[in-house]
């Protein structure tokens, strides 16, 4: 028999429906084009890292300004650690916990530095010592997180839903 004659069957050779083959094909269109968007985002985000680079660089030259080159350089961290954070996305089509959270954790010492520690207000750096708290709090109990949470299986589910 010519295969390509029958719809694609389920784990329990039932046929799926026309439906339920046209959302797939919906669905894998859709996550084309997200991919297509975080590959743009990704060309983006380099290109703006090579033009922070070459700024860097350029104060460098004398008089060199230590607040800033400073900023600069944790600037290009922060850009560093996004691009990384697209890269697992593409990879494993999902976001890292981790990474994120270490994006979070270098934007808001950057801010401090940048601002000045003894320039800012001690309302906004109580706040900020808070939420970094927490966001050190999500990196140690990220550990204890598998990478899908127990007992929640979403293919299962929608292979489920399909049977009855």
């Amino acid at each position: 028999m010519n295969p390509s004659i029958h719809p694609p069957q389920t784990l329990k050779n039932k046929p799926l429906s026309l439906y339920e083959i046209n959302r797939g094909r919906v669905v894998r269109l859709l996550e084309s084009v997200q991919d297509l968007i975080v590959i743009s985002l990704c060309i983006g985000l380099f290109s703006f890292m090579v033009l922070q680079m070459r700024d860097m660089f350029l104060s460098l030259l004398p008089p060199v300004h230590f607040h800033m080159v400073t900023a600069d350089i944790l600037f290009l961290l922060i850009l560093v650690e996004l691009f990384r954070l697209l890269i697992i996305y593409l990879q494993e089509q999902r976001i890292s916990i981790g990474v994120a959270v270490e994006v979070s954790i270098v934007s808001v010492l950057r801010e401090i530095i940048v601002g000045g520690v003894l320039e800012t207000d001690w309302t906004k750096i109580l706040a900020a010592c808070a939420f970094l708290i927490v966001l050190g709090m999500l990196l140690i109990v990220r550990v204890w997180l598998p990478p899908t949470f127990e007992g929640v299986d979403p293919e299962k589910k929608i292979i489920q839903r399909y049977q009855h």
